[in-house]
């Protein structure tokens, strides 16, 4: 059974007004208060109303289409968090009448500079930029001039809005919770050349052991990647193992967990391990692993509402936003007496 499309006449009916007091809201016309036009809206939304937006497009000027650009070592893995992430924005993006479309950057396209087709054929109004590039990518990007939002990253460019999660509090505080129970040897799992999260995460640890007087093994700072972003299959570990690491994500812990259990290795029992994104490798892990939860959802909510308000407005500007994050407790982490 084909399902009947929504028409302005069933919004309408539904909020017993008339379906030309409909059009005017959802075509933002005059005539409607602003109340009553948000209630429209809202309605139209949750009945699930496609809007013409060629129709609107060809009157105003704007595709109503957002370029979602991510580096291809980022979702290389289906279970990826930039999947996650890329969920989140379609979905609120819908909410707004507005399409996303993935540009999926390979490693020779960054290091050649070469540009999103949806952006060189200005098809569409606005850029969110998803994770890491290197400084000329994201320079020839700003160079389109059209509407950008940097996403779980920042460069030197102080003047792009951009979205973060809290890396540097999430880490420090998840290092400070395996002090508090009782470890005083932690290593750091992260290639900090790689990422600027992957940086601010190792300062939140480094900033840990400072204020708790505890000095960093520099033998016990692993790297995960390469610093292009391709993930080592295996971790090179120390000879003297510290009691505990913090590992720069989920995916990093869990891959450290199964290389220490075949070494022989009990975790927790013998070493206590820490994520961060509370992704789904958190969960999936024997043991389940102690991480940050980033609030992808509300990181990416706030992406779409300044791309949107940029797009309406060019002189709008916020800076960065910070999403704080919050500890999540499972079974990785063992109190040392």
């Amino acid at each position: 059974m084909i399902k009947k499309s929504v028409t302005m006449s069933d919004i309408a009916n539904e909020l017993g007004v008339s379906t030309v007091t409909v059009s005017k809201a959802l075509g933002d016309k005059d005539g409607v208060g602003d109340e009553l036009r948000e209630r429209i809206k809202q309605k139209a939304n949750e009945m699930g109303y496609r809007f013409n937006n060629s129709s609107k497009s060809s009157k105003d000027n704007f595709t109503y289409s957002i370029s979602v650009v991510v580096a291809k070592h980022f979702i290389n893995d289906a279970s990826a968090f930039y999947w996650v992430v890329y969920r989140y924005i379609v979905e609120l993006l819908q909410k707004q009448s507005y399409y996303g479309i993935l540009e999926v950057i390979t490693d020779n396209d960054e290091q050649q500079c070469e540009m999103p087709n949806s952006v060189i054929d200005k098809k569409v109004d606005g850029i969110i930029v998803l994770g890491q590039f290197n400084e000329e990518y994201v320079n020839a990007l700003l160079r389109a001039n059209v509407p950008t939002v940097f996403l779980d990253f920042y460069s030197g460019k102080n003047d792009v809005e951009t979205v973060l999660a809290d890396n540097f509090f999430g880490a420090y505080t998840i290092t400070n919770y395996l002090i508090h129970n009782g470890h005083r040897k932690i290593g750091f799992v992260g290639t900090i050349s790689s990422t600027s999260s992957i940086q601010d995460r190792y300062l939140g640890y480094y900033k840990s052991h400072i204020e708790n007087h505890i000095r960093v093994n520099p033998n016990w700072i692993i790297d995960d990647r390469s610093a292009d972003g391709i993930c080592f299959p295996e971790f090179s570990l120390p000879a003297e193992m510290p009691t505990a690491f913090v590992c720069n994500c989920d995916e990093t812990a869990y891959m450290l967990i199964n290389q220490l259990k075949a070494k022989g290795y009990s975790v927790p029992g013998d070493i206590s391990i820490v994520g961060y994104d509370n992704h789904i490798y958190s969960t999936i892990s024997t043991p389940r692993i102690t991480t940050i939860d980033v609030n992808s959802y509300r990181m990416s909510h706030e992406a779409v509402e300044i791309i949107i308000r940029k797009i309406r407005d060019n002189n709008y500007k916020c800076g960065r936003v910070l999403v704080t994050g919050k500890l999540i407790e499972r079974d990785s982490v063992k109190k040392l007496q």
